[in-house]
This record gives structure tokens, C-alpha cells and sequence, in this order.
């Protein structure tokens, strides 16, 4: 029967399941699968697995359980096998590999932060300290310009806008760099110019908190940093 999988763990995590619920409705029973060196926390599959609200709680409901007990690595929703055995397989073929990612991950969380700056703000800036913006722009609004100034405006702000954001983010993540053990950037979307997870360490969960809430007093009003965690350390499996 296919067998729905939550997480990796060393043989010596507790691996406490009492209490917890699978996804499905009604909910699957969870169970470990064991190889020599590892373990995984499966269920039955549902026959339809849909990312719908109550499953994918009860799939961060079981990492969070798991996480409070030992290390983890955690799987994205949605991962399945087609028996026990299967999995069995996998962990004794990739056993190195997984062990070393656990090891990684011991006593970590993932910190997950995504940042914009107000459209508007940004624009006023480049117009200030941009010579040249400022003069196309000043041309524009006189009404005497050329049909391709403000193509030549909307390019030349563009690229403005482009190389500050890259400089703001590269920024944040040297501030935040040193209180993490890794970090993995990823593409940004919308109005944000950053959005990067941060591997931390328990110990080290203050600083780096105290770091980030002083790098958005830093930055002010203008700018919008969303911090998510502590987090199952998704990112870094």
C-alpha cells in the first residue's frame, strides 16, 4: 500500500507518536519504518492527497512534534512511496547522505525572512540622489521633452531600483550571515527584494532574532521585513 512520508530521524530520537494524527480524512496512524542507521515517520496515503488546509496542518503539526523531542529532517508535503519496504530502501541506500544532513541540522530551526520597500519611497529616493533621474524627470513635467524621455526615465529607474535592492539584501544577509550556521537565498517575487532562510542554532536563536529586530528599526518605516520561525529546517534537507 502506498506509504505517505513526514520525516527522517536518528534511531535514537524518541520518536513519540501518540497523539499525533496523519493526513487523510479520517486521519491515517503514523508508524516508523527502520533501517540500520535511520528511521522515518510514515502513514497510509490517502487515495487523494490535495494540499488542503487540515493536511498540510497535520504534516507541520507532526514535524513540530518530532522537533521538540531531537533533530529532524523534514520532508515537503506531498512526498510518497509505494511500500514500507521502498522506503526502507532509500534510507538504507542514502543513509550517509541523510546522516550528514541530520548532523547539519542538530539543534536547528530555520528562520525564513522576505523584505520589500515602499514603491513610492523608493522612487523619491532615486529622484533625490539621482542626478540624472532627476533631470529627465524635471525635463518630463515641464512638458518640453522628447516621446522617449520617459522611456529613458523608466529604464534608467529600472536599473536604480535593481542594483539598491541588490545592495539592500546583500546587506541583510551579511548582518544576518554571522548568526547562522547556513543560509539558502531564493528568487524573490512581487515588490520583495529578499527572500532567504537562515539555518540558527537553538543557542543562538536570541542574537539573531535581536540582530534582525535592530536591522528593521535600522531601516525604518519604509521598509517591510517578514520574519517566519522557528520552522522545520525545510530550506536545508
Amino acid at each position: 500500500m502506498p506509504v505517505y512520508v513526514y520525516s527522517i530521524l536518528l534511531p535514537t530520537h524518541p520518536q513519540r507518536l501518540d497523539g499525533l494524527n496523519g493526513v487523510g480524512d479520517p486521519p491515517a496512524a503514523l508508524r516508523t519504518v527502520h533501517s540500520e542507521k535511520l528511521s522515518a515517520v510514515v502513514s497510509d496515503a490517502p487515495e487523494e492527497l490535495r494540499p488542503k488546509r487540515r493536511d498540510l496542518g497535520a504534516h507541520q503539526a507532526v514535524q513540530e512534534s518530532l522537533m521538540a523531542d531531537g533533530t529532524v529532517l523534514p520532508l515537503q508535503f506531498g512526498l510518497t512511496a509505494t511500500d514500507d519496504e521502498a522506503v526502507r530502501a532509500v534510507l538504507e541506500d542514502r543513509a550517509d547522505e541523510f546522516g550528514e544532513r541530520l548532523r547539519a541540522l542538530e539543534d536547528c530551526v530555520e528562520y525564513h525572512l522576505k523584505a520589500a520597500q515602499d514603491e513610492d519611497a523608493l522612487l523619491r529616493q532615486i529622484l533625490r540622489e539621482s542626478d540624472e533621474a532627476r533631470e529627465l524627470n524635471e525635463a518630463i513635467r515641464s512638458g518640453s521633452s522628447s516621446p522617449e524621455l520617459p522611456l529613458a526615465l523608466g529604464e534608467l529607474i529600472s536599473q536604480e531600483v535593481q542594483a539598491r535592492q541588490g545592495r539592500l539584501a546583500a546587506g541583510v544577509i551579511d548582518a544576518l550571515r554571522g548568526f547562522a550556521r547556513e543560509e539558502r537565498s531564493s528568487q524573490a517575487t512581487g515588490n520583495d527584494f529578499l527572500n532567504v532562510s537562515f539555518l540558527v542554532t537553538r543557542d543562538n536563536e536570541k542574537n539573531f532574532l535581536s540582530e534582525q529586530q535592530g536591522l528593521a528599526e535600522e531601516l525604518g518605516e519604509e521598509f517591510d521585513l517578514r520574519l517566519l520561525g522557528p520552522l522545520p529546517a525545510y530550506s536545508f534537507v
